[in-house]
């Protein structure tokens, strides 16, 4: 199977992950922080090295304002739901995943206001858009780093500048971006940060991170367990206990550790680079499949193409880049018919919205859905070309 479906989760993981989450569970495994026994004290100590990792690798001055959780999504409610208040307004944009959406939709029943900034064609946000939607009752600006549909990475330092001049809190969606694009809280003035572990970090599934900047405190959601202060019946409002009651998942979050430091190692610039590399390959057989008798113009992709990113930036809608994402539909044919076909063939991809709704209305795909391949690091030249070779033959007899 060629797997390119890395946008939903990467596969296959780094196998220094799998051992040590293997060691965790075979030798040692105790609850971190509920007892005084040595498997508990080692487990607890591999926790807090993989805290360590984390906020290492994102610029975290503190590693105690790294909170683990189950996946960006929970992440994004704990930070989303945390900080809104009545009253409040939030500006987010028209390409965000529903793990941001569907959280401030529910907030309007409590008197949270949200504006939707547009979107260009391919999937940008300029930060002037943002701008002139800031009111006096502004207090949060949530915006994804890289699409999951298009792959188009958002001007991600200029909004927290602008947030942070303007006294606003940013919260940073890295999902698609974590891992293969260089993100770092103090530089680009990230207040809030989620991300799951188990996308460019190459962890297992059922990780997440959640950075919260010192000097944010926001509602808990979840109170419960911590290890400390067992007899207070109040939630300790310490970090990052207080935010991660109940046991964790220690396996997963070990695991999460040791795939950030094989992610360190390859090094986050030769990632992007291999899979810029991989998208332009794809895009280069796509193209030419669409010069060819029988199949002139079938394929149709959406968002910016690798090669316009790569220019010198005349056109202010590509200067920011895009991650490994092809979006692409054949004229006249279902997308998950297009998915179900390339699945025949043995390549593995994901076709529909992509939980991603208005973001498929902003390229015009809101009727249709699409057909998205992600890459990973994993994946080779080889598997483009033949990649294309499926997709010559599918538009030439759809």
């Amino acid at each position: 199977m060629i797997y390119l479906d890395n946008a939903a989760t990467t596969f296959p993981k780094p196998l220094c992950m799998i051992r040590e989450m293997e060691e965790c569970m075979m030798k040692y495994c105790g609850n971190p922080g509920r007892s005084g026994h040595n498997m508990s004290m080692k487990t607890g100590e591999k926790v807090y090295e993989a805290r360590k990792e984390t906020a290492d690798f994102f610029g975290i001055k503190d590693s105690s304002h790294v909170i683990f959780t189950y996946n960006a999504t929970d992440g994004l409610n704990m930070a989303i739901k945390g900080v809104l208040k009545e009253g409040d307004h939030v500006i987010t944009t028209a390409m965000e995943h529903n793990s941001v959406l569907r959280p401030l939709k529910a907030l309007e029943s409590r008197g949270v206001n949200t504006t939707i900034v547009r979107c260009t064609r391919n999937g940008y946000v300029h930060p002037q858009m943002i701008e002139r939607e800031i009111r006096e009752n502004t207090k949060l600006i949530v915006c994804t780093h890289a699409s999951n549909v298009t792959g188009s990475i958002q001007p991600a330092s200029q909004i927290g500048r602008m947030a942070r001049e303007r006294d606003i809190l940013f919260l940073l969606d890295g999902s698609q971006s974590a891992g293969s694009v260089p993100i770092d809280v103090e530089e680009m003035n990230i207040d809030m940060l989620a991300l799951p572990g188990h996308k460019g970090l190459l962890g297992p599934l059922g990780t997440g991170v959640l950075y919260l900047r010192p000097g944010i405190e926001p509602v808990m959601l979840k109170e419960g367990g911590t290890g400390t202060n067992s007899r207070d019946l109040r939630q300790p409002a310490e970090f990052p206990e207080g935010f991660e009651s109940g046991t964790v998942n220690a396996p997963g979050i070990i695991g999460l550790g040791e795939s950030i430091r094989y992610v360190k190692k390859k090094g986050i610039d030769q990632i992007r680079i291999h899979e810029e590399n991989l998208v332009s390959r794809l895009e280069d057989h796509i193209c030419n499949i669409n010069e060819l008798p029988g199949c002139r113009d079938r394929i149709i992709m959406y968002g910016p193409r690798m090669s316009e990113c790569r220019c010198d930036g005349n056109k202010l809608e590509n200067v920011y880049g895009k991650t490994g994402i092809i979006c692409l539909n054949i004229k006249d044919t279902d997308c998950e018919e297009v998915s179900e076909k390339l699945n025949q063939y043995g390549i593995a991809v994901r076709a529909g919205f992509h939980c991603a709704g208005i973001a498929h209305k902003t390229i015009g795909t809101v009727e249709t859905g699409a057909v998205r391949f992600s890459v990973g690091p994993f994946n080779t030249m080889r598997q483009m070309d033949y990649t294309g070779e499926v997709l010559y033959r599918i538009a030439r007899n759809c």
